[in-house]
């Protein structure tokens, strides 16, 4: 399939998604691949896992013409190792995506609405929020508020952060596509505010933050 879309939002960042429908070998003839990711490549067993990983390749290709080198931090968040346009990236077994802009720091996180969200209501949710999660939407709801927590936690690039207590969402309804409040509390109280975006497309999820 290629790329799947690419659009620009108000807040001047860049979103692209690629549907991983092509065979290993097929990404590997469609992008240029440095060195440094080929090696990882050849320590990463999963196919399903190479696949994302070279998805992820070829969007960078597509937008940067292959020149650019992507590097992780620490805590594993990544940067372009010779741009400063600032990254986010997310990839599922059927989309991978990325997020950029010029100079604000943001979040992505794409997720499948048909994945189990069990555990992620228990660990990753606040009683308040559990509450708010609809019956009749209950999957889509715990999907978009999973994906709005890693977004914010991708943005924030903070290491020991506990979502239930330090990520919260403001209450919504969920849509095809829409906005939500989320608020970040570091371990020493402070608290920072974020405006988060929400679409959901071929039975995933997709939130990103940006600023």
């Amino acid at each position: 399939m290629g790329l799947f879309f690419s659009t620009d939002t108000d807040n001047g960042a860049t979103i692209s998604v690629w549907e991983i429908t092509e065979s290993e070998d097929e990404l590997l003839k469609l992008c240029s691949v440095p060195s440094e990711e080929l090696e990882e490549l050849q320590f990463t067993k999963s196919t399903a896992r190479r696949k994302e990983l070279l998805a992820v390749r070829a969007l960078l290709n597509e937008k940067f013409g292959g020149k650019v080198y992507l590097g992780h931090h620490d805590n594993g968040r990544p940067f372009l190792q010779n741009s400063l346009t600032e990254i986010s990236i997310s990839h599922t077994n059927r989309f991978a995506c990325i997020i950029t802009h010029p100079e604000e720091s943001v979040g992505i996180d794409i997720e499948s609405v048909k994945r189990n969200f069990t555990a992620v209501e228990k660990k990753a949710l606040s009683e308040e929020e559990r509450e708010d999660v609809s019956e009749k939407n209950r999957d889509i709801h715990l999907a978009i508020y999973w994906c709005a927590k890693e977004a914010v936690y991708k943005r924030m690039s903070r290491s020991d952060t506990d979502f239930a207590k330090q990520i919260f969402i403001k209450k919504f309804t969920p849509r095809d596509e829409g906005e939500i409040t989320a608020y970040f509390t570091d371990k020493e109280g402070n608290e920072e505010e974020f405006e988060l975006s929400y679409q959901i497309f071929n039975d995933h999820v997709m939130a990103w933050v940006v600023g």
